[in-house]
């Protein structure tokens, strides 16, 4: 992956969340992390 890439990437992401926080207000980031939670758990559980 270049540094373009990234850096893109990196920027379609702060705009979702952005726009989920400005205009949208579904709370995308309490639903991510409690996804990542869930993954986490689920990883470690394999351990």
């Amino acid at each position: 992956m270049t540094n373009t890439i990234a850096l893109w990437m990196a920027l379609v992401i702060a705009a979702v969340f952005a726009a989920d926080f400005f205009v949208f207000g579904w709370d995308l980031h309490i639903i991510l992390g409690r996804l990542l939670l869930r993954l986490v758990e689920w990883v470690a559980f394999w351990r």
